[in-house]
């Protein structure tokens, strides 16, 4: 619409009232319309700024096209040089004192002379080098023969028994099916890719449908493991809590993690809140800390857990709040969390258990202050009058969080056991994403439910440090070795 010049408003001025009226009624529609684009183009406009670094977006996501932010990273830059530190002990391969194979390398001619040299004359001189290679990878056949023997005795023929676990005229032993687990299980290569894989290595390999029923067969035999475990982790002290999407068939689900850094446990559920932690049945017992984001059912007030928020997810979003509305109490406060975190750790390096309470109450004075400022700058909306919360928009969210949950956000500091985020539980959800990645989706409940249960094992040996294939040998023979429940 062009500008109205001076000359069509005396024209509409001299057409009376009912044209001003008119008039004033068109430019106050036109200035809603204003008004309800520019607040849905700061809204584009907030949701195009944020990426892993300001929100809780997954660096998967953000745009090829935009440079690292490396100077606003969360992660404070380290006082040591990267690389290897001093003192470190290093990987280097070493000599070993009896190799399983020796070659001497004897001059056959004089260099000076030409004349042939006796091998038997030469010595050795001291100077060894040593090559570490595979031997060539094939299959070792076993013959199980059935004998048969005549008693001495009453002249009865007696025949022997073959093993248990020899049930099949010709079978894969537990070492290429645990291998075979391992592959899809652990490192999530896909069946085909496993059979090819193996294939190549050995010359002959489980089928696909094999190694299917055999993730089958380990998902039963983990089943009582599986309880163990997720009895373990309720009863530990404090445990770090997520969940994260996943896709089933055409389904959307979710796959939950309860995992300490000693214990893993995962659980396939298709919802996210309230109704899987029923039927997980870990939340609802646990009794001690529970680490998590700020989804509003693990704050559930039946739940006997004490909380504790996740102040990675606080820092991105006080960045974002900063970066996109230049909100300075946002970014004070961000500084604030950093400053109380490295404060717990230096208390720790010297041995303490706790804060100083006047350092501890300077900090909590401060983050009361800050709080309130963001309160004053971001008014809650006013009622209108229809059914329900007016929209109070990121920033007040935020702040109401911040007041309404504060010992949540700042459990840290007050309980040394208790982490500053809730990084273990995202590491342990990271390989999901790997798998959905690779294979796109699960086909069936039953196969989520396989992922999760044989992951729980491997996730709490890894964490362990125990060996996985003599691990996986024995769960496919149906005797799992059990994971320690407790460090030490």
């Amino acid at each position: 619409m062009d500008m109205v010049t001076r000359e069509q408003a005396q024209a509409v001025y001299e057409q009376g009232v009912d044209a001003v009226h008119a008039l004033l009624l068109s430019v106050e529609a036109l200035t809603a319309e204003v008004t309800a684009l520019r607040s849905e183009v700061s809204v584009l406009q907030a949701r195009l700024a944020k990426d892993s670094h300001n929100s809780s977006k997954p660096p998967s996501s953000d745009p090829s096209s935009r440079p690292p932010r490396l100077e606003r990273s969360l992660r404070p830059r380290g006082k040591r040089p990267s690389g290897g530190q001093p003192g470190h002990p290093g990987r280097t391969l070493q000599q070993v004192d009896q190799p399983d194979h020796t070659c001497d390398h004897a001059p056959t001619t004089c260099p000076h002379c030409g004349t042939d040299l006796p091998p038997e004359d030469a010595r050795d001189m001291g100077h060894h080098r040593q090559v570490f290679d595979l031997p060539p990878l094939r299959l070792e056949v076993t013959e199980h023969r059935l004998l048969e023997t005549v008693c001495p005795c009453c002249q009865a023929r007696c025949r022997g028994e073959f093993p248990a676990e020899v049930g099949q005229p010709t079978q894969y032993g537990p070492h290429v099916l645990a291998l075979g687990t391992y592959l899809v299980g652990y490192h999530l290569l896909p069946l085909r890719r496993t059979h090819q894989l193996l294939t190549d290595l050995l010359g002959q390999a489980p089928s696909e449908g094999t190694l299917a029923r055999l993730l089958t067969t380990c998902h039963d035999a983990l089943a009582g493991v599986e309880e163990v475990l997720r009895a373990a982790v309720t009863a530990a002290p404090v445990v770090h809590f997520d969940e994260t999407y996943l896709r089933v068939a055409e389904r959307q689900a979710y796959l939950h993690v309860a995992s300490t850094r000693w214990l893993t446990s995962y659980a396939y559920h298709e919802r996210r809140g309230r109704v899987a932690f029923e039927e997980i049945d870990v939340l609802p017992q646990f009794q001690g800390v529970a680490v998590h984001d700020a989804l509003p059912s693990y704050g559930d007030p039946d739940y006997p857990a004490r909380h504790a928020l996740c102040n990675a997810h606080l820092l991105r979003e006080l960045v974002g709040l900063w970066e996109t509305g230049q909100q300075t109490w946002a970014q004070r406060l961000a500084a604030l969390l950093r400053s109380l975190k490295r404060a717990k750790e230096a208390a720790l390096e010297v041995g303490q258990s706790a804060l100083d309470p006047a350092l501890l109450a300077r900090y909590l004075a401060c983050y009361d202050r800050l709080v309130e400022r963001g309160l004053e700058q971001n008014p809650a909306p006013p009622r209108t009058g229809r059914r329900g919360r007016p929209k109070r928009g990121p920033a007040r969210c935020l702040l109401d969080r911040l007041r309404y949950q504060k010992d949540a956000v700042l459990r840290f500091a007050r309980e040394f056991e208790v982490p500053f985020d809730n990084n273990q539980a995202e590491r342990d959800l990271r390989m999901v994403k790997v798998q959905q990645k690779v294979s796109g989706c699960f086909r069936t409940d039953a196969g989520a439910n396989r992922y999760a249960r044989l992951r729980s094992y491997l996730s709490t040996l890894r964490k362990q440090g125990q060996a996985l294939l003599p691990a996986l040998g024995s769960v496919v023979v149906g005797k799992p070795i059990l994971p320690a429940l407790w460090p030490g």
